[in-house]
């Protein structure tokens, strides 16, 4: 569905990806969806994308840097029935291009389909150690950042065989056990986990505790680990102005990649 996702990032105010590659080549694990690749209906100006069964990375690659660029695989969230392919996609690659990072965005499997997400997830950091030369990045600071479902992906494959160097959950969901601040017992943290910048709101009530369990989790492993826990700013704000202070995220996690050396200080 190259057309679809091309159409979607018109208009958008981001320019136009290098390109969209496919992560598998015949040999995919698992299955896709059972129906054909759509847009599900909205009225408030989010792209949502479902049905998805050929997973792919869109590439946002930064020109005529001096040096290979930091990258990025953005993985949008959606609660795993869908992905939100402008507020938590082209959005936030349009940030990450403006403080020098390459980008990708993630388009992963769904619905429901967790197991075929991570294996996507695991396959986009390979792929991007494998193409390191050939896109201008650097092999050794290669990081994931995931909304909602996505930030969940993300710490799935943080804890995988395919880890990324580093990162970012924003309003992650489903990492903490029913009424408790406990890790999810499928995400194994240890002491090759990648460190973390981690921000969520409180009032975000279904799903907060997910920063709170996943940021215990690193500190007790001894992995680096920044989180913010906002008073206020619910869920699904991406990198759109809110009210509330939380809307500063994206400027502390630069300053946390600059102080953790992902990016040039």
């Amino acid at each position: 569905m190259k057309t679809l996702l091309l159409v979607l990032l018109m208009g958008t105010g981001v320019v136009m990806a290098n390109t969209e590659i496919p992560l598998w080549n015949g040999d995919m694990p698992g299955k896709g969806a059972g129906q054909p690749e759509a847009l599900k209906p909205g009225n408030d100006g989010v792209i949502r994308l479902t049905n998805v069964s050929n997973p792919t990375l869109q590439l946002f690659l930064v020109e005529g840097a001096e040096v290979p660029a930091p990258f990025v695989i953005v993985c949008p969230g959606g609660g795993y029935g869908i992905l939100c392919m402008n507020k938590e996609g082209t959005e936030v690659v349009e940030w990450l291009n403006s403080i020098g990072v390459s980008a990708a965005i993630l388009k992963y499997r769904c619905p429901q389909n967790r197991a075929g997400a991570l294996e996507d997830a695991r396959k986009a950091v390979r792929l991007a150690r494998e193409k390191a030369e050939a896109w201008k990045i650097d092999a050794s600071r290669i990081g994931m950042l995931g909304f909602s479902a996505g930030g969940h992906l993300t710490a799935a494959c943080s804890n995988s065989a395919d880890r990324p160097d580093f990162s970012v959950l924003v309003y992650p969901a489903y990492l903490f056990k029913k009424d408790s601040i406990e890790l999810v017992d499928e995400i194994l943290v240890d002491a090759k986990t990648p460190p973390a910048f981690v921000v969520q709101a409180k009032d975000d009530k279904k799903y907060y505790r997910s920063t709170l369990a996943y940021a215990a989790a690193l500190d007790a492993a001894g992995v680096e680990v920044e989180a913010h826990l906002f008073a206020k700013g619910g869920h699904g704000f991406g990198l759109r102005p809110t009210a509330h202070p939380v809307s500063n995220w994206p400027k502390l996690c630069e300053a946390w990649m600059r102080e953790m050396r992902f990016l040039k200080q």
